[in-house]
């Protein structure tokens, strides 16, 4: 980061920043020439439409490839390493890697796929799923995938509406100590969507891949064609990658298609200056092919990084296995939820105390907002000598608005600052931008990973009621934030799940900080509940074993909320359930439990981990006021 300041004739980040944004076609062409991005077809101008966030185009003209960029190393260092939760190992080299995404892509090729056809991969967090997102890349088909936890409904509510012609999965996954078999979900989906033309089958739980009675189901080593030549197709600049979805909670999940470059641009930014990271670094992040930090990951490999992959339960046995994982692999950035942080501290585990991490430098967060206490806790318990990064941005926009900078101070409870080239700022309720005021995170100049679009969305109708009817013409990410005057960031929750007592506007992530201070409370959700001409905050709490929801524990709720925010954050209503539902990427689901409460049906329950969570609230209603 410093050094691409200097190169650019700054000497402190503020600066830097506002260049990116003023002058965001000279940032963006010196960030190409900083990290080796190279074009086989040069752009006639960097941006058209620059005073338009949706009709705006990158690298007009250009062709590039991001699968080229991701495999531009080569040698026998490792560029995988699989590590399973029952310490299991699997390692590729750069070459090893090169050699087995040509041959997947010609059994691809031999499959009938060609550039523009979709490949889905329902598979846990292996070799095989970065091998085959390679290959689709390399020769310009698209890559959508979705984690084995998902049920049969829940992929082909996704897989169904993008219709790929090669299904690629694993005839199972290992979790907390069980081998869950995949293979009746398999032929459900392959019943179901009738655009699959070949199942992969990858032997994943198990060396005996079966497969079954389903015809055109191949096996990985049957399908791949030994000693292929690797080859990369030029596709346009925002040729389609990738196929993401919304969490689909609130209906049918959006599919959400990102091109080729502004992948490639974004993920490099955040890489190399916003994270440091080089050739010598080991790069975890514990995810599921189902998230968007999955793909973030492996883009890592654009950088030269060895990517870390964990597929399996961070909590089996003694709740260690990750930095088990990480000591034994020198895991230089360790990357996880600011849930997992939490329930860290909640189980009194210590890694600096029991691990040697003499590599590690840089702890990222993200999926929620990671309270003050978690940031004492990282410095106390994991390393005093870090970068905590805590992260925020979203499948939308396969990147961050708010991210870590290793030049800058880490400020406790804060996000270090906005990324380069995203015009991040706060908008009150009437759109004007404000500063150490809540409001809504927007956008208002484009950026390189705005989406290409929605699948099937051909007058882009769906895509401009997503993000620009709030404000006409700026993205509304919607989440709930606070810009500071030292230029942090702070995201007090989703702006569809802001609570509203009295006509007052309040971040649910407010009291999460807080209530979670509790030593007897493992996590809480809080929603507002409609009653008589107003709201009332009702405040779920899942609690430590032993402990009980009396009236002391109440008054001792209430009084630490109260303490540390205002009268107006108290909950009216506090009940203690057994499990909070959430999305498998493990955000709480604030929505679906307040169409729950208020006897209203939740549109795609499947998308849940754990859908059966929501049959504790349906009951909230027939209760008393406190």
């Amino acid at each position: 980061m410093y050094r691409f300041m200097s190169d650019n004739g700054f000497d402190n980040y503020d600066d830097l920043h506002r260049w990116s944004i003023e002058e965001s076609a000279s940032f963006w062409e010196s960030l190409c020439e900083f990290c080796g991005v190279e074009f086989s077809v040069t752009a006639s101008h960097t941006i058209s439409r620059p005073d338009n966030i949706m009709d705006a185009g990158w690298f007009a003209g250009s062709e590039i490839n991001y699968a080229a960029h991701l495999l531009r190393f080569s040698g026998e260092r490792p560029a995988l390493v699989c590590c399973g939760e029952d310490g299991s190992r699997r390692e590729l080299s750069f070459d090893e890697l090169r050699q087995a995404v040509a041959d997947a892509a010609a059994g691809l090729r031999r499959a009938g796929v060609g550039k523009g056809d979709r490949v889905g991969g329902f598979l846990p967090n292996c070799p095989e799923a970065i091998i085959a997102m390679l290959a689709s890349a390399s020769m310009g088909a698209v890559w959508s995938s979705c984690s084995p936890d998902f049920g049969i409904n829940g992929v082909v509510d996704r897989f169904g509406e993008i219709e790929p012609k090669v299904l690629i999965a694993a005839n199972g996954y290992m979790y907390d100590g069980k081998r869950i078999d995949s293979m009746p979900t398999i032929a459900g989906i392959i019943e179901r969507i009738p655009s699959i033309k070949k199942t992969v089958l990858v032997p994943f739980a198990s060396d005996e891949a079966g497969t079954g009675t389903a015809t055109n189901v191949v096996r990985w080593d049957d399908f791949v064609v030994t000693e292929s030549t690797l080859s990369f197709a030029s596709v346009a600049f925002d040729h389609p990658l990738f196929i993401m979805y919304s969490s689909g909670t609130t209906g049918a999940p959006k599919c959400i298609v990102h091109g080729h470059g502004g992948t490639l641009l974004q993920h490099l930014k955040e890489h190399v200056l916003h994270c440091d990271l080089g050739e010598d670094d080991r790069l975890f992040y514990f995810t599921t092919c189902g998230w968007m930090m999955w793909n973030w990951l492996a883009s890592g490999l654009a950088s030269g990084a060895t990517l870390i992959l964990f597929d399996g339960s961070p909590f089996f046995a003694d709740g260690r296995v990750l930095w088990k994982m990480a000591e034994r692999e020198n895991v230089t950035v360790f990357g996880t939820s600011a849930k997992y942080i939490s329930a860290l501290e909640k189980a009194g585990i210590r890694p600096k105390d029991e691990f040697r991490l003499p590599d590690l430098r840089a702890v990222l967060s993200t999926g929620s907002p990671l309270a003050p206490e978690s940031f004492d806790y990282v410095y106390d318990a994991i390393g005093d000598d870090l970068q905590l990064s805590s992260i925020a941005g979203g499948t939308d926009l396969l990147a961050c608005f708010a991210i870590g900078n290793p030049i800058l101070p880490v400020r406790r409870g804060e996000l270090q600052c906005r990324s380069l080239g995203m015009a991040m700022e706060i908008f009150d309720e009437h759109g004007n931008s404000v500063i150490g005021q809540r409001g809504e995170l927007v956008c208002t100049r484009p950026f390189p990973s705005t989406p290409v679009g929605f699948w099937n969305d051909e007058d882009d109708s769906r895509y401009r009621a997503a993000y620009f009817e709030r404000f006409p013409g700026v993205w509304a990410h919607g989440d709930f934030a606070e810009l500071l005057a030292s230029g942090g960031i702070i995201i007090h929750g989703r702006s569809d799940a802001v609570l509203n007592p009295g006509g007052v506007r309040i971040g649910t992530a407010e009291i999460y900080r807080q209530v979670e201070k509790l030593d007897e409370v493992l996590e809480s959700i809080a929603i507002g509940q409609r009653w008589g001409d107003d709201v009332r905050i009702v405040l779920f709490v899942v609690l430590r074993s032993g402990a009980q929801l009396d009236d002391a524990m109440c008054h001792r709720i209430r009084n630490v909320i109260r303490e540390n925010t205002t009268p107006r954050h108290v909950p009216a209503k506090i009940v203690a359930v057994a499990e909070i539902p959430r999305t498998k990427s493990g955000k709480i689901v604030e929505i679906a439990v307040r169409a729950v409460v208020h006897g209203e049906r939740v549109a795609n329950a499947e998308a849940l981990e754990n859908p059966d969570a929501l049959a504790c609230f349906r009951d909230i209603a027939e209760l008393a006021e406190d």
